[in-house]
């Protein structure tokens, strides 16, 4: 059966990383694989000092979605959690499987849409995003999928850009890193099309997330601000700069819960 037609910003968003990001994230996701601790965001911040995760993911069922080359999944593979990786991007699940048969360790990856994943409802324990759908599915359609596809009393733990990052950060790559400066409005913030850029990505005011997250029955356990280590190098995201992110968050992790009540 053939896969019902995309929404634009879909297939737009696969069209980009087939062609164009999936090369350039190989080696990063070969790097992560290759360890086996537990890390966030551009800068690597370990999950021992972020505490984002559930302690024991052990006998979980977990669900990553846009999970790129899988290297989260992996991490959580290998503490024994029954993990199942969704990708937009052809591509990028090529690598993950390469990197799969490379450690000896498999999961199942499915081709699709983190919007519509075509998975049972409330069949898993744990829902992740770092990067992956969290930026690039529209946020009202991927937040009720996640809901749905938990379980009461399960967890959705999710990185983002910061919500200052995307107001300091020029249009253009080419104007360099986030400024000192507010560049466009926070109200309204929802749906992204840079101009050098043909991928689509989204992004809400916090009072926004918390609305939503709400209305599809999760509670807020945390929300956590990332800062950049000390000492930070630069990284391959040229638009983010370790002094900037020392002084405001480039990044922001959402972790909640969905509600025992909600079935």
């Amino acid at each position: 059966m053939s896969e019902p037609e995309l929404p634009d910003h879909v297939a737009r968003n696969r069209a980009y990383w087939d062609e164009v990001n999936a090369p350039r994230y190989a080696e990063s996701g070969r790097r992560s694989w290759a360890t086996d601790e537990i890390s966030w965001g551009i800068f690597g911040v370990p999950e021992g000092e972020l505490h984002a995760l559930p302690p024991e993911v052990e006998g979980m069922d977990v669900v990553e979605l846009g999970c790129g080359t899988a290297y989260f999944g992996s991490w959580l593979a290998r503490r024994g959690a029954r993990v199942t990786g969704i990708d937009n991007s052809a591509e990028q699940l090529k690598t993950a499987r390469q990197l799969q048969d490379e450690h000896g360790l498999h999961f199942p990856l499915i081709h699709g849409n983190a919007e519509t994943t075509g998975l049972p409802d409330a069949s898993f324990d744990l829902a992740i995003s770092e990067y992956g759908a969290s930026i690039w599915a529209d946020p009202y359609r991927w937040i009720p999928e996640a809901s749905r596809i938990l379980r009461p009393g399960g967890e959705l733990v999710f990185l983002t850009n910061g919500t200052l990052w995307i107001l300091a950060v020029p249009d253009l790559e080419t104007d360099g890193p986030a400024t000192e400066r507010l560049l466009r409005p926070y109200f309204g913030m929802h749906r992204f099309e840079w101009p050098d850029d043909p991928g689509i990505e989204f992004h809400l005011g916090i009072g926004d997330w918390v609305r939503l997250l709400r209305a599809n029955g999760f509670e807020v356990l945390d929300f956590i601000e990332v800062q950049a280590p000390e000492g930070a190098k630069a990284s391959v995201h040229a638009l983010v700069d370790p002094e900037w992110a020392r002084k405001w968050p480039a990044e922001q992790i959402w972790r909640v819960r969905k509600s025992a009540a909600v079935g």
